[in-house]
């Protein structure tokens, strides 16, 4: 995989945020894709060694794509400068929840996990009451030394704890979420090194399993609503 190409075509779409230039470079998107979807190959296999339940996934079906609507944006700009990935037992559908990864030049590049999508409301619901039984397991692993030392939960919230639960939980502050996930920065200049990057975000993805593996016991059963 070579970073430095990806980041490239990335920094330079960002600069001519256009459909002409876009279709005008073609070629140099479908390099730098193809070293991502190298990148993530990468993942799956290393990623696959502390779980298993990855292993077979197709990296072209796990990335989004560039295109952005723009329906109900003011910022009519069509693409997103970024490749993204979703990685788990369902490929990039967003639950069961998994590891992501996205790559943005400008030190905006991040590792992340846990649930993101806080428009599924049984979703919400699913976790708050998972949550609420079962506290100590929670606060196991969200108060650990190796997550502390990477992570912060962070998710949509309400301001007040809502109707049904108790508003003095010991866990009162994650009852108000929406969604429940993890955000590792990665600089640009870490990218670069590639082996190094590997080994990190390997590293980091093993570190945040125990908080996707909490939230999956919590949806078990959850199915995506019908489009």
């Amino acid at each position: 995989m070579n970073m430095e190409l990806i980041l490239n075509y990335l920094s330079e779409l960002s600069r001519n945020n256009n459909r002409e230039w876009y279709h005008e470079h073609k070629e140099e998107y479908r390099e730098a894709n193809a070293e991502f979807e190298s990148l993530i190959q990468e993942l799956i296999l290393r990623i696959g060694e502390n779980d298993s339940s990855i292993l077979g996934n197709i990296p072209k079906k796990l990335t989004f794509k560039l295109v952005r609507d723009t329906r109900f944006s003011r910022d009519k700009s069509p693409y997103n400068p970024c490749f993204r990935a979703h990685i788990s037992l369902r490929g990039k559908l967003p639950v069961p929840v998994g590891y992501y990864i996205m790559i943005r030049p400008g030190d905006q590049s991040f590792l992340g996990g846990g649930l993101f999508a806080d428009m599924f409301k049984d979703a919400t619901r699913m976790v708050r009451d998972y949550l609420s039984k079962h506290p100590e397991e929670w606060e196991q692993i969200i108060g650990s030394d190796e997550f502390q030392s990477c992570f912060a939960v962070k998710g949509t919230a309400l301001k007040n704890v809502p109707a049904g639960y108790d508003k003095d939980h010991p866990q009162a502050e994650y009852l108000k979420n929406k969604s429940w996930y993890l955000e590792y920065f990665i600089k640009d200049e870490e990218l670069l090194n590639e082996e190094q990057f590997l080994d990190r975000a390997v590293d980091v993805f093993r570190k945040m399993k125990p908080f996707n593996d909490y939230l999956n016991k919590a949806l078990e059963g959850f199915e995506m609503p019908k489009r």
